[in-house]
């Protein structure tokens, strides 16, 4: 174990990282002057670019005039301007925002507004939450209940109250063994007969993020899934919270991945990209008619933190929301994005070892296989992940890693760059990346 300086509790305990000093665009540079292309933005996080100067003067505008105040006693314009910018964005109806810090504290806080809502509504026996193996939901532990990455439940698990799980919609390894279209959208329906299974009258929620992330190498959903999904929770009763942490915000190549799909939720989580990836900002978005039903039961949601409602967060958020629009990113994420696909497809689709390359927008996954034929993973053991991601991060390349899709095993990587990245920059990722799992993988 390497020995680990200073008097930081780190992430990493088993390496020395590198000291970040300054970040600009796409880099980041350490303090012995290397310079990474941050093709992840961090773990999918920084959208509108590192280092801008509309966030920066937001952020010293709202400090300097209003600091803090408690989310109980004052609101602020920061928290108002925000909430009505984002209004205008999101999917029609979602126009009640609850902000948060961290994407595990809105997850959790979208959990409790649904059972709160069904509480409202004098449900009181709806209490069970529905959620998607191979999913990420965060990693407190009711969004760890939620999550379906085994690693990470497995120390916690008997300090969870968990969740009931369904296979997730994963073409390339249906849990059914069936092939789409002619599956009919099994795992869709797989829903449905949860629910008639536990009994429809004891479920609160069904959660999933819109498009699969970190857990599953970013997962697009086939066509219909989330129409046949939402007439599912319609007709049950269930409500429907979509997970936008990380596809949200623009990062699919539109404002909010919901819109590819058709389809409006009860309740939409987001967070990440919110503040642009610079102070710790999340949300809870709701409709009026929700927020009204949980008013008219006793006056308040039963629900907080001490940072919530931030003006100096959401000043950030604002920033952030402005530069999407003035720069037209989320324009820029559709259409550059594009090009990181053909490009991804082009140089690493004939490779003996990539089995898939998926996604939208500015948000593609690669998922590695031992044998291409058969899906065969590598064994969790040889790390290949984490065996390319160093090569690649020594060559000044950060991508994000996506490991255990099959089963326990399972190997992956994500490309999802900040919306400025140019074309050169994308050309120099994929490049290095092909080098790398030619290098290890073999061609």
């Amino acid at each position: 174990m390497a020995k680990i300086p200073g008097a930081v509790f780190p992430r990493q305990l088993d390496k020395v990282l590198p000291l970040a000093v300054s970040s600009k665009g796409v880099w980041i540079e350490t303090s012995d002057g290397k310079r990474y292309l941050d093709a992840s933005g961090g773990a999918v996080v920084v959208n509108v670019g590192h280092g801008r100067e509309e966030i920066a003067q937001a952020v010293f505008e709202q400090l300097r005039n209003l600091s803090y105040v408690h989310g109980t006693m004052f609101t602020s314009s920061a928290l108002e301007d925000l909430a009505r910018a984002l209004a205008a964005r999101t999917p029609d109806g979602l126009n009640r925002f609850y902000f948060m810090t961290s994407g595990s504290e809105a997850v959790e806080t979208a959990v409790k507004l649904a059972r709160q809502i069904q509480l409202a509504r004098g449900c009181a026996d709806r209490q069970v939450l529905i959620s998607r193996w191979k999913s990420y939901h965060g990693l407190t532990l009711g969004a760890l209940a939620a999550a379906g990455r085994t690693s990470f439940r497995v120390p916690f698990y008997p300090m969870i109250r968990d969740a009931v799980h369904i296979p997730p919609p994963y073409c390339l390894r249906c849990s059914y063994g069936l092939t789409y279209p002619g599956c009919r959208l099994r795992c869709a329906l797989a829903l449905d007969e949860t629910i008639h299974n536990i009994g429809p009258g004891v479920v609160s929620a069904f959660i999933a993020e819109t498009v699969g992330g970190a857990s599953i190498a970013v997962c697009p959903p086939p066509p219909g899934y989330w129409p046949l999904v939402r007439e599912i929770c319609d007709r049950h009763q269930v409500l429907l919270i979509l997970d936008e942490v990380m596809c949200g915000m623009g990062r699919t190549g539109k404002w909010f991945a919901a819109e590819h799909y058709q389809v409006v939720p009860d309740i939409m989580v987001l967070g990440k990209g919110l503040s642009g990836g610079t102070i710790a900002l999340s949300a809870v978005a709701t409709s009026t008619a929700h927020m009204e039903t949980v008013a008219e039961n006793g006056g308040s949601f039963a629900h907080g933190g001490t940072f919530s409602h931030n003006s100096v967060a959401c000043a950030a958020g604002l920033a952030a929301v402005r530069i999407l629009e003035h720069d037209g990113l989320v324009e820029r994420a559709a259409r550059v994005g594009g090009q990181i696909g053909r490009r991804l497809k082009e140089n690493l689709g004939a490779s003996a070892h990539v089995a898939d390359i998926r996604g939208l927008g500015m948000m593609w996954g690669i998922e590695l296989v031992k044998d291409r034929q058969t899906l065969a993973p590598f064994p969790r053991a040889e790390k290949i992940t984490e065996r390319l991601y160093r090569a690649l991060f020594e060559q000044g390349i950060i991508l994000y890693k996506s490991v255990g899709m099959a089963g326990t095993d399972g190997d992956g990587l994500i490309v999802a760059p900040p919306f400025v990245i140019t074309e050169e920059q994308i050309d120099l990722v994929v490049d290095k990346l092909r080098r790398a799992i030619d290098t290890i993988l073999g061609s």
